[in-house]
């Protein structure tokens, strides 16, 4: 490697390695904006912040175990930054449009020569701009580009960042070592599960990769033992047969929703004794299972599980780019047709995630995965992924409503990669008051996910007209209705 080079972290070596026909691995996002972008400015904005994020003008190089991250000398803000017009079909929507264009890009792979992101500027879409934005996965996780987006708009703080910004730690440093390997006693590991050696090995040569300089070999060993006793996540009970599941086209279709108000989303929560994440995931159920049913398949008695992304990282160092996050599986009762019933049921698997371990273990798993040979990360990978119907993420966004050269952000809806078979993404994005749900799917499991997506507003109706027929319908109007 030429000095300009840096070592690829262990866990974004496996997100790099883990694109597929069917699932690549990038997060597809869309900013709407009123009134247009001038182009200029966007260019400048990108340049003179954007770019100071130096990972934004690195390439990713794969070795045989590690990769690195190597300055690309042919870089063209240029070919990152696209310019385009919505092409639409007679009697198609604006709207339709824009999701047929997203649909194709999510499956189309990034230029591997070049720094692995791309924004499409969209002219004139619904008396504004529309930015289409793709990022490898392996660059950063949503927590971080999300923060990086933001600071780079009009007002945005400059997140603080070293001389040498080396994005996360390629050596995946003491963060881990305080995160993983302290908190997990022999009794803990044994009471999740994880009761082999391998596991425990593995995360104390991550925490400490700088004792040995050929740790990374050594964890490639230790990556048989870990695969034995990742086995222990195989005991999970096995994810319903739906439509949604099954071989993939590698085609992808999106949808989205216009946002729910948030306030009344906490008013139903506050009066249901349930969190706003209980809310929004029963919704998503309802939606699901009520989709189901109209494609003439009963959901009764079944139930689906989706790996949720659990933040490891504090906010404030999200400059250092990088994935830091773990998996938590939740089961989705999606054949309980009962709204009040089926929220409830939510709130009782969630609160049995509360305090698992099964987040940290998954990202040692996955960084451990990184040093692993293809076939053996992909191995270790089925373990999860065989469990698993879809993805799902909730990402907080700011309360007020972002300036962003000189064009405010109307929404914000971006959604999550997929892997191995898995062929749904369910996104919940909160902003300016709003909370909002976004979907991509795999058009062989899924063809129309606008259909799901038009359900999840009558669903979170169904609950907000029975919270106000409670004996505290009067205080829920009073925190649902903000004053005047």
């Amino acid at each position: 490697m030429t000095p300009s080079s840096e070592r690829m972290s262990r866990v974004d070596t496996a997100w790099l390695r883990m694109d597929s026909r069917v699932n690549l691995m990038m997060i597809v996002g869309i900013w709407l904006l009123r009134p247009a972008l001038d182009r200029a400015a966007l260019r400048e904005r990108l340049q003179s912040r954007f770019l100071s994020y130096l990972r934004f003008r690195q390439k990713a190089v794969q070795e045989a175990l590690l990769s690195h991250w190597v300055d690309d000398d042919d870089f063209d803000i240029d070919r990152h930054l696209v310019r385009e017009k919505l092409v639409r079909k007679r009697g198609q929507s604006e709207r339709s449009a824009l999701q047929a264009r997203v649909s194709e890009l999510a499956a189309t792979p990034l230029d591997p020569a070049h720094p692995l992101w791309q924004i499409h500027l969209i002219d004139r879409y619904e008396d504004g701009s529309a930015l289409i934005v793709r990022i490898h996965h392996c660059i950063a996780d949503g927590i971080a580009l999300n923060s990086v987006l933001l600071s780079i708009a009009d007002g945005g703080t400059d997140l603080h960042r070293p001389a040498r910004d080396g994005g996360q730690d390629a050596d995946d440093g003491d963060w881990l070592a305080d995160a993983v390997v302290r908190p997990l006693t022999d009794v803990t590991v044994k009471a999740i599960g994880m009761y082999g050696d391998g596991v425990v090995k593995a995360m104390e040569l991550l925490a400490h990769p700088q004792r040995s300089a050929d740790d990374s070999v050594k964890l490639a060993r230790a990556g048989y033992r870990v695969l034995r006793d990742a086995a222990a996540l195989a005991l999970l009970a096995d994810d319903s047969p739906t439509l949604l599941k099954g071989p993939l086209s590698g085609d992808k279709v999106v949808a989205w929703c216009e946002p729910l108000p948030l306030a009344d989303v906490k008013a139903v929560g506050k009066a249901m004794n349930c969190s706003v994440n209980d809310v929004l995931l029963a919704c998503a159920a309802s939606a699901i299972g009520g989709y189901l049913r109209e494609r003439g398949e009963d959901p009764a008695g079944k139930e689906i599980r989706a790996m949720v992304p659990v933040n490891l990282r504090p906010l404030d160092e999200a400059w250092q780019l990088g994935n830091r996050f773990g998996l938590a599986p939740v089961v989705l009762p999606i054949g309980i047709d009962n709204a009040v019933e089926c929220l409830y049921a939510v709130r009782a698997r969630m609160s049995e995630l509360k305090g698992s371990y099964q987040p940290l273990l998954a990202y040692a798993l996955l960084a451990v995965s990184g040093v692993l040979t293809k076939s053996l990360q992909d191995a270790l990978s089925d373990v999860f992924l065989k469990k698993t119907t879809a993805v799902m993420t909730n990402v907080p966004g700011p309360t007020e409503p972002v300036v962003f050269c000189g064009s405010t952000l109307r929404q914000s809806i971006f959604w999550v990669p997929s892997s191995g078979n898995v062929g749904v993404g369910l996104s919940i994005v909160s902003y300016a008051g709003g909370v909002q749900f976004g979907l991509i799917a795999d058009r062989r499991r899924c063809p129309d996910p606008q259909r799901i997506i038009d359900r999840f507003a009558p669903e979170f109706e169904k609950l907000l007209l029975l919270t106000l027929m409670l004996p505290w319908a009067n205080e829920v109007t009073r925190l649902a209705v903000p004053a005047q």
